[in-house]
């Protein structure tokens, strides 16, 4: 049996991203949220685009100004005033200033700004009571960004900031990354959808529509196959589908040792290569992972099949650790797909039996400005679904330690998707 970091390392490793040549899409930039950004972006402007103010004052010749003060003021003649989006008429000469606003193009022959909040206007003429700095509030232009090199790399998620700075560069249009397809469907006698009334012995399928909700959180597309009966012919035909038009396949159920757990014989069947089949974790300890013969090697990689538990918990936990980080590292994102740890506080005694890594859910408080791990209340069995709700994030208990006292440091998993 497999510890967590060297099953974590061997799913990574069989993660091939996206191709760039193959695998990308242009989209208007309305729509480029949270999409993964397949070309580095350059701009033909320079930000700033032009000399400009960063202060409502006055645009000087700092040598008119340099030795101003209160006792003695420079007094000087406002031959212009400047708003922003106004194109500047008057060349500034000695004794002259211009009254400019935030965001407002320097003229020429001014290289300072004085900050209003510094002079005294009278008419036609402003006092400067006292000596700016050479170059003060003035923003010069590509001091930020020179036209033509590199404005934003690939492989990163566009967020708000960074579709802001697109905006800015009038960038309409990007090539991104095709969302990665996901194929789901759950294994079981025992399941019912959500419309079907409940029979002694059956359950809901919840793993479908959790894995589906957190499949569309991580960016991908979710292709929801459906549940499928505890019969080999059955999985064979769902899988062969599956991993026919998927990037990576979740099963859920069917991956233990049971007499109805047909999932690994079928992979074998099908001439996949099974690299895991059992993790030193709980919740999630039957885990399969597979990859399948490529029928089409330059144009097709073989999607990565993950077999997970059927218990509702353990789904998500082994989501979490496991599926999430491949997603986003097959997504085209170039840093960052590796699951996010802290350091802090807990607030209960966390228990395990030290056999396995134990992930125990609950919520993060922020508490006197030091964050807390508050275990969620009522029973962690794999089984046990109903506590998860609300939780954002699970802490870990590593093989060997079987208590963690409150206050005490614990190491806990960020659900990002919360």
């Amino acid at each position: 049996m497999l510890s967590v970091s060297d099953a974590q390392a061997i799913i990574l490793n069989l993660v091939q991203p996206l191709d760039r040549q193959r695998d990308t899409e242009v989209v208007d930039l309305l729509t480029a949220d949270s999409r993964i950004l397949a070309t580095p972006v350059t701009s033909p402007l320079d930000f700033p685009h032009w000399d400009n103010s960063a202060m409502d004052g006055y645009a000087v010749r700092y040598e008119d100004v340099q030795h101003s003060s209160t006792e003695q003021p420079a007094i000087l003649e406002i031959v212009e005033e400047i708003p922003a989006g106004y194109q500047p008429k008057s060349t500034i000469q000695p004794g002259q200033a211009a009254r400019i606003f935030t965001g407002a193009v320097i003229p020429a022959g001014a290289d300072t700004v004085v900050m209003q909040e510094k002079t005294r206007h009278e008419e036609n003429r402003v006092f400067i009571l006292d000596a700016p700095k050479p170059q003060g509030f003035v923003r010069h232009k590509a001091s930020f960004y020179q036209a033509g090199t590199q404005l934003l790399p690939a492989g990163i998620k566009l967020n708000a900031s960074e579709i802001a700075v697109l905006a800015a560069a009038q960038c309409p249009q990007l090539s991104v990354y095709r969302r990665p397809r996901v194929a789901i469907f759950s294994t079981g006698d025992e399941l019912v959808t959500v419309e079907q009334p409940l029979q002694p012995g059956q359950i809901v399928d919840s793993n479908q529509y959790a894995l589906a909700a957190l499949v569309r959180q991580s960016g991908a597309e979710p292709l929801i196959l459906g549940i499928v009966k505890d019969d080999p012919v059955a999985l064979e035909k769902v899988i062969t589908h599956a991993i026919a038009i998927a990037d990576i396949v979740l099963s859920s159920g069917g991956v233990s040792v049971g007499d109805y757990d047909y999932i690994d014989k079928i992979l074998e069947s099908l001439k996949a290569k099974i690299h895991i089949r059992a993790v030193e974790i709980s919740p999630g300890k039957p885990l399969t992972i597979a990859t399948f013969p490529s029928t089409d090697a330059i144009n097709r990689i073989s999607p990565l099949y993950f077999g997970l538990p059927g218990n509702p918990a353990a789904v998500l936990v082994t989501f979490w650790r496991f599926v999430l980080p491949a997603i986003k590292k097959l997504s085209g994102i170039t840093e960052g797909w590796e699951a996010v740890f802290l350091k802090v506080r807990s607030h209960d005694e966390l228990r395990s039996n030290g056999k396995r890594e134990t992930y125990l859910w609950g919520k993060l408080h922020l508490v006197d400005g030091v964050y807390e791990f508050h275990k969620a209340d009522g029973s962690h069995s794999s089984g046990n679904l109903i506590n998860l709700a609300q939780t954002n994030a699970l802490a870990v208990l590593p093989v060997g330690k079987t208590l963690i006292s409150p206050q005490e440091e614990v190491q806990v998993l960020q659900l990002s998707n919360r």
